[in-house]
């Protein structure tokens, strides 16, 4: 197991008591519809962690991989002026993970999480476990509560 899945793994255990069931592709998935096919699901299901800047604060939203966040809309949701992408060292110095394993929960900073309704359609979602190369499976909702998350339109 891929070493940052295996400190996700640890986390998770330790804080929340759940024990994920991870699955590897050792080729990575660089989009949500090339983890779909790994996995088997449907795109929708993939539960992408992306991390944006909101007036220099960091958020977290954990987007259906059917979906694009609307950032003018994720900004008024803010009450933000703007919202961009959040800067990759910035995510991996703040947040505790790399773009592209980055997990809905187990962040090393306390960042708001906000969850895509969308995800919620499924009996179970796909996520990120700390590496481009790991993922588990979670109920959407169970997802929400662990995350601390509030769930919007995105």
């Amino acid at each position: 197991m891929h070493q940052r899945a295996r400190d996700f793994r640890d986390r998770v255990i330790e804080e929340y008591e759940i024990e994920p069931r991870i699955e590897e592709f050792p080729d990575g998935t660089e989009t949500a519809a090339d983890a779909a096919e790994a996995i088997g699901c449907e795109v929708g299901a993939i539960a992408s962690s992306l991390v944006f800047s909101a007036a220099g604060d960091l958020v977290v939203v954990v987007t259906s991989g059917a979906n694009h966040v609307d950032e003018p809309q994720l900004a008024v949701h803010l009450g933000v002026d703007t919202v961009s992408m959040a800067d990759p060292a910035d995510i991996e110095a703040q947040i505790g993970w790399a773009v592209g394993g980055v997990p809905p929960l187990c962040h090393d900073a306390d960042v708001p999480v906000y969850l895509d309704d969308t995800l919620l359609e499924y009996d179970t979602v796909w996520a990120a476990a700390g590496a481009p190369t790991a993922v588990f499976p979670i109920d959407p909702e169970r997802l929400g509560q662990v995350a601390d998350a509030t769930t919007i339109t995105v």
